[in-house]
């Protein structure tokens, strides 16, 4: 009679639970599927590839070992213990059952003993880490701590359902494949076997009570990434990293451009949403927080997440918490009653009827954090559930531009400017080609003064017309008469890419540079071509193909690396000076160029290269990505003096790096410093020019 009860009492506890996390998960994917359709390519086999490296390999957890350890017993640990969580449910109705596999069974039984011990071991350094140690990215609080409780909980009450086990179907003693329960059993020898039996189901019912209720837990906290985050790598746009989705301005259905509502994210976007787990590896990284601005990136992705899950709840009348249940910080369960009474008694909507008027930008996402962006992506590189953090922000970026038309004034001088006279300062046009008149010791054709070229060489705003770059221009265009290179220049004829408009949200313009820069590559039949500007690299390489554009695209490290490595260039004089390398984003965190400017230099006799400790993929932003460069900081540190900072930090005699944008950057920072009279700031085509 007992095991009858017992068993209707398991069937509908766990019926009831499973049907409350079915409705908590139905619930989000029918928020998600609010947002726009995501036209996902096929791409099989690189997402299975991205599955078997971010969700099996963990690989992105592995960048802090220390959590990364953690996460992967964890992740394996239940992955193991699931077999074994089967066989201990069984148990409660077959008194001391096992899986029908011989002596293979003592291998199971201490594998799962092992696991269980690894992962209670790792729940308790996740203690520690959070509330001991109290790492700076970790929220502290309820929601965080109920989870150790709810793991610690599980691992416990495992141990004990054996322990009172053993007591019940006769104690033999300590057994070496059953080593921790049957040490625990030991403790209790005394107990009867009656005894035992009930100590045996208030820890069975404690085990099970407890990981139904986490299954029903998990989808109303930050761990619905345990469900979420998996899908969200295996349908993460497959297009290269950063590159942006193009506006259709033809589409005459849009009324509205970029995103201005939740629902206007599409919905491989939203998915993002619920896959965060709050670890704040993307904050703890960012250029902006670390120096005292409003973003954050991760806060920005839960309030987000808040906000679509509040908004989903009033549109589709859907509770997104338990049933009667008000989970601690939301209104969704009272929104979503109130929203299903409108909807059977009102023909207006239950947005219009709940006076429902949450904005977005400016409620939700406040201007500043926008704005504060440097589209750096090193939250995207740290994220360990794929997360993309920068799309987003250019998106709304674009509906503050191009549909609400507004902006910091800087942003509208710059459009201005470059609309006018194709450069950010407003500088005329014609005078683009005259960096190459301060030095007579080098050869810059255009491409009307030559009858063939090989490789065009894109100088780009910087390298024109502002007066530290232009030196970067003629450094490399030594270095290729030195080569014996067939390049030219367009001269007067060249125009901004366009890179940075359309990531300060001017889609609109960002479009018509690349069809006109398209348009005259084809004209001069461009097959190559070379730039000292990583992000005119970037977007060359990744975006303009998508209008148009087929051509070979260089970096100039790239072309000075091959060059070099074809004996066209010898470096030989001896550069004595000890350099501090930056990695640029657009080349690094954006191409992957890491390996190619140190290998540079490490071939200049007398360079000594020092890395600083953000380097290569971790290394931060020098401040001047997503249009900061040409807008004032106005909230906490400079970004620019922080990386200086850290680069001054090994005492170098020189900064170094492969990017105009940087290398002023760098330079003020020197300046704000007081240092620049001792330590010079120079692109690593100066520095190969001094060796040649």
């Amino acid at each position: 009679m007992l095991d009858l009860v017992n068993f209707i009492a398991f069937l509908a506890v766990t019926g009831y639970a499973v049907y409350l996390f079915a409705h908590l998960v139905y619930s989000r994917v029918t928020f998600i599927r609010l947002g726009k359709k995501s036209n996902l390519k096929e791409d099989t086999k690189q997402r299975v590839n991205e599955i078997i490296v971010n969700v099996f390999g963990q690989k992105k957890l592995m960048k802090d070992p220390k959590s990364g350890i953690m996460h992967v017993v964890m992740f394996y640990g239940f992955i193991i213990l699931q077999l074994g969580a089967i066989e201990l449910i069984i148990k409660g109705f077959l008194k001391g059952f096992v899986y029908p596999l011989g002596a293979a069974h003592a291998f199971f039984s201490i594998s799962q003993e092992v696991t269980a011990f690894l992962v209670l071991l790792a729940v308790l350094y996740a203690y520690y880490r959070r509330y001991i140690e109290k790492l700076k990215r970790l929220k502290r609080g309820l929601k965080s701590g109920l989870v150790i409780i709810f793991l610690t909980t599980l691992m416990i009450s495992v141990f004990l359902t054996l322990a009172f086990e053993h007591l019940w179907v006769g104690y033999v003693g300590f057994v070496a494949y059953a080593p921790i329960s049957s040490a625990i059993a030991g403790l209790f020898a005394w107990m009867s076997p009656g005894a035992a039996a009930v100590m045996f189901y208030i820890s069975w019912w404690l085990h099970l009570l407890t990981l139904l209720t986490f299954l029903v837990y998990v989808p109303q906290s930050k761990h619905a990434h345990l469900f979420f985050a998996p899908v969200n790598v295996a349908i993460r746009d497959t297009k290269p990293v950063g590159k942006l989705t193009s506006i259709d301005f033809e589409d005459e259905t849009q009324e509205t451009y970029g995103v201005g509502k939740i629902e206007d994210f599409r919905q491989n976007q939203l998915v993002d949403l619920y896959a965060c787990v709050e670890c704040g590896r993307c904050t703890n990284m960012c250029p902006a927080s670390g120096t005292g601005k409003t973003l954050s990136p991760m806060d920005l992705i839960v309030k987000m997440r808040d906000h679509l899950t509040e908004k989903g709840a009033v549109v589709t009348s859907r509770t997104p918490w338990m049933p009667g249940f008000v989970f601690p910080g939301s209104k969704g369960n009272q929104l979503a009653l109130q929203a299903s009474e409108v909807a059977a008694t009102s023909e207006v909507s239950p947005i219009e009827a709940l006076e429902y008027n949450v904005n977005l930008i400016g409620d939700v996402i406040t201007e500043e954090e926008l704005w504060a962006c440097t589209t750096c992506r090193n939250c995207e590189d740290q994220c360990p559930v794929a997360n993309e953090h920068v799309e987003k922000i250019v998106d709304m970026r674009r509906y503050l531009v191009l549909t609400e038309g507004s902006m910091p004034h800087e942003a509208t001088r710059y459009f201005q400017n470059i609309e006018r006279q194709s450069n950010p300062w407003g500088i005329n046009r014609k005078e683009r080609i005259k960096w190459r008149e301060e030095r007579e010791d080098i050869e810059v054709p255009t491409v009307n003064e030559i009858e063939e070229f090989d490789y065009l060489f894109w100088v780009g705003s910087m390298g024109s017309f502002d007066k530290r770059s232009q030196k970067i221009a003629q450094s490399f265009a030594k270095i290729l008469n030195v080569a014996g290179v067939k390049f030219a220049i367009l001269g007067n004829e060249e125009r901004n890419s366009g890179d940075t408009a359309r990531r300060m949200g001017n889609e609109f313009l960002f479009q018509q540079l690349a069809q006109e820069n398209i348009a005259n590559f084809q004209a001069y039949e461009v097959k190559k071509i070379v730039t000292i500007d990583p992000h005119a690299y970037n977007t060359f390489k990744h975006e303009y193909p998508e209008f148009g554009l087929e051509a070979e695209i260089y970096h100039h490290t790239e072309l000075i690396h091959q060059l070099i490595q074809e004996g066209r260039i010898k470096p030989t004089k001896e550069v004595k000076e000890a350099i501090a390398y930056h990695d640029s984003c657009y080349m690094g965190r954006y191409n992957e160029v890491y390996d190619i400017p140190r290998e540079i230099l490490k071939s200049i006799p007398g360079v000594q290269v020092l890395e600083m400790e953000r380097n290569r993929e971790d290394a931060m932003c020098c401040g001047a990505g997503g249009g900061m460069m040409w807008m004032e900081e106005t909230q906490g540190k400079r970004v620019n003096v922080e990386r200086t900072e850290q680069a001054l930090s090994l005492k170098p005699t020189t900064i170094g790096s492969n990017c105009p944008y940087c290398l002023t950057m760098l330079s003020d920072g020197t300046k704000a410093k007081e240092v620049e009279e001792q330590v010079k700031t120079l692109d690593i085509a100066e520095i190969v020019e001094k060796s040649l």
